[in-house]
């Protein structure tokens, strides 16, 4: 496959799980993958170089935070997000579309003019249209390119999932225009309706009209229940494109990663692992640890031995116990890395089992492991 075109290479399936390949400009990433969250232009508290330590083939970017902070001009003097923060494999950036949601209070809806902002950190007013949200991500310089949506907030009301849909269709085809053409780029649509699966099946199909080079599952993690979550799945991904990357949007903890690859699901992206790392919660082998709890405190084993990622495996779970306590941030830098780590290995067992035609096997051993 050339590096130089934008493409999607399906390599195995055993049942549902899928395991490929997404060929980008910046190096290709493997699938089922997982995009540690760099909202601001970091992954909070992890060098670059050490996110590449972890096996992390590609990053999330935000394209309403880097509008506000540091804005278009500087990306397109630096040309784009890569340089700017030295990270020289792919880039996926969300469109802003979640932004309207997470901060309705700070904006409205608009159909011709887009989401008119009121920026939360100094009242200005933006308005982020469908071409002005591609226009910023090209300024990023995204390898992977969303369509500006409408995410609504979880509700069983088809009338404001029916107008999201209309308004994230009509989105969708000015930011295909806007996108133009460009191999060297993928652009995503996004799949609205909530719980219901005629909704969703009717996003869908009016995004395959437009066409993209992948298909995103919008409007998921955002209080459903994970068995809620896991049920949409099953009744729609069979009618995602086969031949085109499939990613869930904001998701999630090791379990809801492993049920949504069980539905066919090729791409994820959350916050979890450095969010929890800043509150001393470390995912492991052996499940979550609470590691503010006490019985740590003169516990001599690190997270994972086998983790020599600046020295990791050198650092006792007393040691991040006391870190904790004392509110020293090389406890949030320490935890959050090992996270990343664990999420990138627990990839990469996902990859190798589906491969290996165990991953029914691999599914059942983990999918209650870590709630």
């Amino acid at each position: 496959m050339s590096l130089s075109n934008f493409s999607f290479e399906l390599e195995t399936q055993d049942d549902k799980a899928r395991a490929g390949k997404i060929y980008t400009s910046k190096g290709y990433i493997d699938t089922p993958a997982f995009m540690p969250v760099g909202t601001q232009g970091t992954v909070k508290g992890i060098f670059t170089d050490d996110l590449l330590s972890t096996g992390t083939q590609i990053i999330l970017g935000n394209t309403y935070h880097l509008l506000l902070r540091p804005g278009v001009e500087k990306l397109k003097k630096f040309n784009g997000l890569h340089n700017f923060m030295n990270w020289k494999k792919p880039i996926l950036t969300d469109s802003g579309g979640y932004q309207i949601m997470s901060l309705s209070k700070f904006n409205k809806i608009d159909l011709k003019l887009g989401a008119i902002f009121k920026s939360h950190l100094d009242g200005k007013k933006i308005i982020l249209s469908p071409e002005k949200s591609i226009q910023v991500q090209k300024a990023i310089n995204s390898d992977i390119i969303m369509v500006l949506d409408e995410c609504p907030k979880l509700t069983q009301d088809k009338k404001i999932l029916s107008n999201a849909i209309k308004v994230s269709t009509e989105w969708a085809k000015r930011s295909k225009i806007e996108f133009g053409k460009d191999s060297s780029k993928g652009l995503f649509g996004i799949v609205q309706g909530g719980l219901f699966k005629d909704l969703r099946i009717e996003s869908l199909n009016k995004l395959i009209e437009i066409g993209f080079d992948g298909y995103a599952m919008g409007g998921l993690a955002v209080g459903e229940k994970q068995s809620d979550m896991f049920q949409i799945l099953s009744e729609t991904c069979s009618y995602l494109p086969k031949d085109k990357p499939r990613y869930l949007m904001g998701v999630g903890t090791p379990s809801d990663i492993l049920g949504a690859v069980g539905e066919g699901v090729d791409m994820f992206d959350c916050v979890l692992p450095t969010r929890s790392g800043r509150t001393g919660l470390a995912f492991t082998w052996n499940g979550k640890l609470n590691l503010k709890n006490s019985k740590f405190q003169h516990d001599q084993d690190p997270l994972d031995v086998n983790c020599d990622i600046r020295g990791l495996n050198r650092y006792s779970k007393g040691y991040l116990n006391h870190l904790i306590k004392s509110d020293e941030m090389l406890a949030s830098m320490l935890i959050s890395l090992h996270n990343i780590y664990f999420y990138q290995q627990f990839m990469r067992e996902i990859r190798k089992n589906i491969r290996n035609g165990s991953f029914k096997n691999f599914f059942k051993k983990y999918i209650n492991f870590f709630n």
